[in-house]
């Protein structure tokens, strides 16, 4: 996720710059079906990753707001 970032952040091209936020979000979507998993397998408690799944949203609206950038 970071890694496309960096990458987008240096293309010149704003749709070449948009598609890497774009595969970026979809990690953000990845990452938290992940932990989806890892909450239904009983791997840990959905309280212990509260912090996370904020940083989960957090990170998806920011790429959202990036994409709608003209």
């Amino acid at each position: 996720m970071i890694l496309n970032i960096t990458e987008g952040c240096s293309r010149k091209s704003e749709l070449e710059r948009k598609r890497y936020f774009e595969i970026a979000r979809g990690s953000v979507i990845e990452l938290d079906a992940c932990f989806d998993i890892v909450i239904e397998s009983d791997y840990i408690r959905r309280e212990e990753l509260i912090k996370i799944e904020n940083l989960i949203k957090t990170t998806f609206i920011l790429l959202s707001k990036m994409l709608e950038k003209d």
